[in-house]
C-alpha cells in the first residue's frame, strides 16, 4: 500500500463499517506474495468524504507530493507540515485540484440555499455561522482555486471529525440502552401486580443467563490471540509466532493492521458472550463489544495514534507485560452499565417533554383540520346554491325563448282569438286547425284581405276583372 493510500486509511478508515468475522481455516503459513494490492474504497460518514477522496486520488498522482509523504512523519502530517508541499505540485494536478474545489463550494452553496427554503418557511432565522462552521474543511471565502490553506484544514478537518468518531458512537450506544429500558418500564406499567413479578423474574433470569460464559480474553493478549491462532487459523499453539500471526490476519498485505482487521481479530472472544439464536443477547450490544476491544488495542498498541498497527509496533507489544501476562478482562458491557440513573432519569424527562410537545401540535393540528372541514363544508353548500340559481335561470330563458303555437293549412297561418275567459297578453293571435267544411270560398287569401279592408264581396254572377294587366282609365 503506497503512503498516501495509509494517509487515507489512517485519516479516513471506516469507523462505523460492520467488523468481517474470521472465517479461514488454514493449515499451512503461506505469507502473501503481492503487497501491493489495491486499498478496498471505504466510506468515512463524513458529509464531505467524496471531495476528500477525490484530492487524496488526484495527489497521490503528483511524483513529489508522494515522495514528500513517504518521509513525513503522520504527526507532522496532523500539523500541517505536508500542507506546504502543494506549492510543489504539478500545475496538471492543481488545475485539477481548482476545479474540485469549485465543485464542492458550488454543492455546498445549494445545501446552504436549500437549508435556508425549509427554515425560512417555517419562520426560522437561518444561522449563516452555524451552516459555515461544518464547513470549515475549506477556505470558502476563496472559492476559485485550492491553495495550502485548503488542503491543511482538509486534513485537519478529517482527523479531528474522526477522533471523535468513537465518542459519538458511545453516546448513541448509551441512548439506545437506556431507550430499551424506558421501554421496559413503560411494558411494566401496563401490567397489573402479577403480570409486573412475573415480567421482572424473567427479566432477571435472562441477565443472568447472559451473565453465564467462558471467560473473556483480554483483547489484544498473547491467550487471546493463541486462541484465534489456534481455533481459527488450524495451528498449534505451541508454535504461536507473533510475526506470522500478523502476515496471517493483515488481509489486504498492506504491512499494517487496520481497524477492520483489528476487529475481526475479536469474533472469537464475542462468541462466548453472544448467540443470535439466544433471547437474553442483543446482536446491537455485541458490536458494541467489539468495537470497544478495537479501541482498547489502538490505545495500547498504536503508539504514533495513526489509526494503524504496524508490523513494528506489533511485535513491540507482544514483548510487553500486558501481553504475556494480562489481567482479567472487566470490561464487558454486562459489567459496565452504558449510563447512570441520573443520566436515565435525565432521558425519561427529556422524551416526556418531547411527547408533551408533540401532543400539543397533534392537537393544534386536529384544530386546523377541524377548520379546514367546516370551511370546506361551507364551500360545498355555496357550491350547491350556485348551481341551482343556475339551473333556475336556464329554465327561465328556455320558457321566454319559446315561440307562439301555431297551426298551417296550405301554407297559410289562420289566427283566432281565445275566449274572454281564457287569460292571454293583448293584441295576440294564435292560430287554430280548421275542418274541411269551415274553409272559406275561392279566393280565400283575397276574401280575408278584403274583409280586412271592409269591402264586400263582388255578386256572383259577375265576371271577375282581369288582375293580369293594369287597367287605363
Amino acid at each position: 500500500m503506497s503512503w498516501t493510500k495509509r494517509f487515507l486509511l489512517s485519516c479516513l478508515v471506516l469507523l462505523g463499517s460492520e467488523a468481517v468475522p474470521i472465517s479461514v481455516d488454514k493449515t499451512k503459513v503461506k505469507l502473501p506474495e503481492d503487497t501491493t494490492q489495491a486499498t478496498p474504497s471505504v466510506d468515512t460518514g463524513l458529509h464531505y468524504d467524496r471531495y476528500l477522496r477525490e484530492v487524496i486520488d488526484f495527489l497521490e498522482k503528483d511524483q513529489h507530493f508522494r515522495e514528500k509523504l513517504h518521509n513525513t512523519d503522520m504527526e507532522d502530517i496532523k500539523q500541517g507540515k505536508l500542507a506546504k508541499e502543494l506549492d510543489f505540485v504539478s500545475h496538471h494536478v492543481r488545475t485539477k485540484l481548482d476545479e474540485l474545489k469549485r465543485q464542492e463550494v458550488s454543492r455546498l452553496r445549494t445545501l446552504i440555499k436549500a437549508k435556508q427554503d425549509i427554515d425560512g418557511g417555517n419562520g426560522q432565522t437561518v444561522d449563516h455561522q452555524a451552516l459555515l462552521k461544518q464547513f470549515e474543511y475549506l477556505n470558502h471565502m476563496n472559492p476559485h482555486t485550492f491553495e495550502v490553506e485548503d488542503l491543511d484544514r482538509l486534513i485537519k478537518s478529517a482527523t479531528s471529525d474522526l477522533e471523535n468518531f468513537d465518542k459519538e458512537r458511545h453516546e448513541e450506544f448509551k441512548r439506545y440502552e437506556m431507550m430499551k429500558e424506558h421501554e421496559r418500564r413503560e411494558h411494566l406499567k401496563t401490567l397489573d401486580e402479577d403480570g409486573r413479578k412475573k415480567e421482572e423474574e424473567h427479566y432477571e433470569e435472562m441477565r443472568k443467563k447472559h451473565a453465564d460464559h467462558p471467560k473473556v480474553n483480554h483483547p489484544g493478549s498473547q491467550d487471546q490471540l493463541k486462541e484465534v491462532w489456534e481455533e481459527a487459523d488450524g495451528l498449534d499453539p505451541e508454535d504461536f509466532d507473533p510475526k506470522t500471526f500478523f502476515s496471517l490476519h493483515d488481509t489486504n498485505g498492506d504491512g499494517f493492521f487496520d481497524e477492520q482487521e483489528l476487529e475481526a481479530l475479536f469474533t472469537k472472544e464475542l462468541e462466548k458472550l453472544y448467540d443470535p439464536t439466544n433471547e437474553e443477547d442483543d446482536m446491537v450490544e455485541m458490536e458494541e463489544e467489539r468495537l470497544r476491544m478495537r479501541e482498547h488495542v489502538m490505545n495500547e498498541v498504536d503508539a504514533n495514534k495513526d489509526r494503524l498497527v504496524s508490523l513494528d509496533e506489533f511485535l513491540i507489544a507482544t514483548k510487553k507485560k500486558e501481553f504475556l501476562e494480562p489481567d482479567s478482562w472487566e470490561q464487558t458491557l454486562e459489567q459496565n452499565q452504558a449510563y447512570t440513573e441520573e443520566e436515565m432519569r435525565e432521558f425519561e424527562e427529556h422524551l416526556a417533554k418531547q411527547e408533551e410537545d408533540l401532543s400539543e401540535k397533534a392537537t393544534e393540528l386536529q384544530k386546523q383540520r377541524e377548520e379546514l372541514e367546516k370551511q370546506q363544508e361551507q364551500l360545498n353548500a355555496q357550491k350547491v346554491e350556485l348551481q341551482q340559481a343556475v339551473e333556475h335561470m336556464e329554465r327561465l330563458k328556455i320558457q321566454n325563448a319559446q315561440p307562439p303555437p301555431q297551426v298551417h293549412v296550405e301554407g297559410a297561418a289562420v289566427p283566432f282569438e281565445l275566449a274572454p275567459d281564457q287569460a292571454h297578453p293583448p293584441n295576440q293571435q294564435y292560430a287554430v286547425p280548421l275542418a274541411e267544411n269551415d274553409l272559406p270560398p275561392q279566393g280565400l287569401n283575397q276574401g280575408l284581405s278584403d274583409q280586412s279592408h271592409d269591402r264586400q264581396p263582388m255578386p256572383a254572377g259577375d265576371p271577375i276583372p282581369d288582375q293580369g294587366a293594369p287597367q287605363v282609365p
